[in-house]
């Protein structure tokens, strides 16, 4: 029996396959390669920018918390947002039920020293601004306040009581920005004054359309005393910023004039403060101030002052009963003037 031996015959078409196979595998293998290694440096990318972000967004809340925290008043940071109250006002409420709704309560405040020995004055004073409905506090320096019951606003007005005390002493213990924060312009006046010709909201509307954030009221010539030639009335003019006077060696007023008393100065008998002023003016009283001699040269600090209205004059009488000073002293404590 011949045995043959086998041969197997492959066909050109699988050699070519084969060979294009072997020929193709190693860059197949070197793209794979490249495809993984891609793969992970995009994915640390994407880790690290992922990681950084919720990074700036820790950091971002952390500020946004810490701001808020920030920008709280001391002591109300541990309180929900929503029932924080930053201020207060003067209104007197019942002990049951509602207020009566006053929309005109907030246009301004009236705070004045009074003593039982200028009642007609300030009787007047204090009607005259309730009926412009205003809100008047009242600073009894001398300790009498029951005597004012017999007046019909006393239920009306708010009474503190401290002895021997000034009104400036008053205005920094009791007259918090925060707390007057609702009334437009405040009003600090003192208790020798006449008001017969002085309309509190006409003067009102004045300052505001003439943009006066410290002003005064004019003083009527032929009635006040006057110290300082800048206080005194302009007839036929409805606001003056500046004095005019003959004087030698520097000492008259004219256009070229830059320093109190011939312009940017006001009396602290009769100031009248914006909301935005009186805030600055509080913080710049010293808690030590008594006579608030040289306050006037100081009220530049917080606003251009200087304005005088004329329309609705006060008349200043002489001295309030609280300075227990003659005129000559008077005349020596009104001279210190507004930088």
């Amino acid at each position: 029996m011949n045995l043959f031996p086998c041969h197997t015959s492959i066909a050109p078409d699988q050699k070519c396959s084969r060979s294009f196979i072997y020929a193709i595998l190693p860059t197949a293998s070197f793209i794979l390669l490249l495809f993984f290694i891609g793969n992970s440096f995009i994915a640390t990318e994407y880790k690290q920018r992922l990681f950084s972000s919720a990074i700036l967004n820790t950091t971002s809340r952390t500020a946004d918390t810490s701001c808020k925290n920030e920008c709280r008043r001391s002591g109300s940071e541990s309180l929900p947002q929503g029932i924080v109250s930053n201020t207060s006002n003067l209104q007197m409420r019942p002990l049951w039920g509602n207020p009566k709704k006053n929309a005109s309560a907030s246009i301004g405040l009236l705070a004045i020293p009074v003593g039982i020995k200028q009642t007609q004055l300030i009787h007047k004073m204090v009607s005259k601004f309730l009926a412009s409905e205003f809100v008047v506090m009242l600073f009894h320096y001398d300790g009498n306040v029951d005597e004012w019951k017999n007046y019909t606003w006393y239920n009306q007005a708010i009474h503190v009581s401290a002895l021997n005390q000034t009104k400036w002493w008053f205005a920094k213990r009791f007259l918090h920005p925060d707390i007057v924060s609702e009334y437009r312009y405040i009003f600090i006046w003192d208790e020798d004054l006449g008001v017969d010709a002085f309309n509190p909201r006409k003067y009102v509307s004045i300052v505001e359309s003439e943009g006066l954030e410290i002003s005064q009221p004019a003083l009527d010539v032929t009635k006040s005393e006057v110290h300082h030639l800048i206080t005194a009335r302009w007839k036929k003019s409805r606001v003056h910023r500046r004095a005019f006077k003959h004087g030698v060696n520097g000492t008259g007023c004219d256009n070229s004039s830059r320093t109190p008393p011939c312009t940017g100065w006001i009396e602290v008998m009769a100031p009248v403060f914006s909301r935005a002023a009186w805030r600055c003016v509080w913080y710049m009283i010293q808690n030590d101030l008594i006579h608030a001699w040289g306050l006037d040269k100081q009220l530049g600090n917080c606003a251009q002052c200087g304005d005088f209205v004329h329309l609705g004059l006060i008349v200043l009488y002489g001295s309030p009963a609280s300075c227990n000073v003659n005129h000559a002293d008077i005349s020596t404590r009104k001279t210190a003037d507004r930088v």
